[in-house]
């Protein structure tokens, strides 16, 4: 360094700036996916993050969803990285050999110091013939979508600390420590729960705006046992589909363990498993004095079958141990911006909603953003539809989980909630098939654009008055038992009596019979059940089977009998 002379000093350095058409922060599935989509489009976009990658993260498990939405994104917006999240195969090949398999969603309910009775035992294998759903190892499929935003051309500035936020009639800006600047002309946060852009707008919306109430600890471990051999029963009780194959979700009276394993598959090299501990911090409030992985295996212990998961397991990487998780938003779009996925709310993680909900909003936000660069109009009402479906996510998964959770003291109840929730998986896989067909047959995105005008957005079955009607009535149900004003039993089996009734629980698959344990359909099921839907089901579904024109209207029961069977 060059001696300076006597009495001089160096002239302060400029604080770094750019400028892009669109700042996104946060780098994970949701921050790097929008990226990738974006720039492959030609927007010039810089992803910024508090963090660096590889990193741990959560929200491992897909659903038959979750890969539906990715494998429409590669296609819609021209970005064929996105596909190999959709089958375990895919993962396996482009990104590395460190995500499990998943088949099935598999449910065992406990009761203290009592080994779990085979009856209630439930799985749930959603059919498929394409896709292959993935436990996804988050620090390798992450720095994967991060890497391919890069290569599409995102700028990026990773371990940036957001100072403040301008937010302004005709630009938007981030300000990091000592005054690197970064403008846009829009802004995407997609961080997460610490929201910079939230707590600039004080968006958070009060606890008591959620009926939910859940903290949670978890971590990976190396020397999980699998369920199946943790089980003592006979092979007359075995699912169609091993428990280890699958996301566990080990139930007891206001709380479950998940365990999540990437080791589950032959080709495999991830010996970790994912696990973790979510419970009603009302019923069980956080223990004075007590670490998260010693409260763990105490509550492990109160379970036979659940302990000898655990008794050989080692944690690898330090707990991540969490009050009340709840969380959502009073909005979440603004002139000029946008509050993304879990930046906006988060509830659970029963039912493996998350990436499902991220890729949801991505669709829904990436085309519009696109039309408004284009056009250089970001009006707040050219984004509504991201918001009401953003809210009516957070609001059907509230509603979905603490019924959830009232039920699980009760196998009755569980039961029907359960079914409830199995009733909308392979309709809102059809509808979603049936509207992606005729987009890729023409080409024309305006089909995508007419599926988003369904009422309910949000809703597990949007569109269809009578899963609605359904769906409601378990939320009244439940919320009677929680009030004391009925037993979960009788409360239970009124319930089912409701869902056996009910027109859009479809039959053949087993849901309308409370002792049918392990819902996996074959093919003669679903010819039988497709058959059935296209003569005897209600009107408002008989579109799932014959499908829909460029307008969204259903055609002619014309389709062969063997294209009605889902894909």
């Amino acid at each position: 360094m060059p001696v300076q002379p006597s009495g001089h000093r160096p002239r302060p350095q400029a604080a770094a700036r750019s400028r892009h058409d669109v700042l996104i922060l946060g780098s994970g599935i949701a921050g790097s996916t929008l990226g990738a989509i974006l720039a492959r489009q030609g927007v010039s976009v810089l992803l910024l993050d508090a963090g660096v990658h590889p990193r741990f993260a959560v929200g491992e498990s897909t659903t038959l969803y979750t890969l539906k939405l990715f494998r429409l994104l590669a296609r819609r917006y021209g970005v064929p990285e996105l596909e190999p999240l959709t089958s375990y195969e895919g993962c396996r090949d482009e990104i590395g050999p460190t995500s499990g398999t998943k088949r099935h969603f598999g449910f065992i309910r406990h009761e203290a110091g009592k080994e779990p009775d085979p009856a209630e035992f439930l799985q749930f294998s959603p059919p498929s013939k394409a896709l292959q759903t993935s436990h996804l190892f988050r620090q390798d499929t992450d720095a994967y979508l991060f890497h391919t935003a890069i290569r599409y051309g995102c700028d990026v500035r990773q371990a940036f600390e957001v100072e403040d936020i301008e937010l302004a009639d005709d630009h938007v800006a981030l300000i990091g420590r000592g005054g690197e600047r970064h403008e846009g002309r829009y802004l995407v946060d997609a961080s997460g729960f610490r929201s910079p852009l939230a707590r600039k707008l004080a968006l958070r919306r009060p606890p008591e705006a959620l009926k939910h109430h859940s903290r949670s600890m978890f971590t990976h471990m190396i020397g999980v046992r699998s369920t199946d051999e943790c089980l003592r029963v006979g092979p007359e009780d075995a699912p169609p589909i091993p428990w280890v194959e699958g996301t566990m979700h080990h139930l007891f009276d206001r709380g479950w363990f998940w365990s999540i394993p990437f080791n589950n598959a032959p080709d495999s090299k991830n010996p970790l498993v994912s696990v973790g501990l979510t419970l009603d911090e009302r019923r069980y409030p956080k223990p004075d004095g007590v670490g998260p992985e010693e409260e763990f295996r105490q509550f492990a212990a109160r379970f036979p079958a659940v302990e000898r998961l655990f008794t050989e397991a080692r944690t690898v990487r330090p707990w991540v141990s969490a009050g009340r998780i709840q969380y959502t938003s009073s909005r979440t779009v603004g002139h000029r911006w946008c509050l993304m996925s879990h930046a906006a709310g988060f509830i659970d993680p029963l039912y493996s909603r998350g990436l499902t909900n991220t890729g949801e909003v991505v669709n829904s936000l990436a085309w519009r953003l696109l039309e408004a660069l284009a056009e250089d109009d970001f009006t707040q009402e050219r984004f509504r539809y991201v918001d009401e479906l953003q809210q009516g996510l957070i609001r059907y998964n509230d509603e979905l989980v603490n019924c959830s959770f009232i039920s699980f003291a009760d196998h009755s109840l569980w039961n029907a909630v359960y079914r409830v929730w199995c009733a909308a998986e392979v309709p809102i896989n059809l509808r979603f098939d049936r509207f992606t067909e005729r987009f890729m047959a023409s080409g024309d995105d305006g089909v995508l654009r007419v599926m988003e005008q369904a009422a309910h957005p949000g809703s597990p079955v949007p569109g269809s008055p009578g899963y609605q009607a359904l769906f409601e009535e378990m939320v009244r149900v439940c919320e009677a038992v929680d009030r004391g004003e009925r037993t979960a039993g009788h409360a239970g089996r009124d319930l089912l009596t409701t869902l056996r009734d009910a027109p859009v629980v479809l039959d053949h698959l087993g849901l309308r019979d409370p002792a049918c344990r392990f819902v996996y359909p074959k093919p003669d099921d679903l010819r039988r059940m497709a058959r059935w839907l296209r003569h005897d089901g209600p009107d408002e579904l008989r579109y799932l089977i014959t499908g829909v024109d460029d307008k969204g209207q259903p055609l002619p029961a014309v389709v062969d009998e063997e294209l009605a069977v889902p894909q």
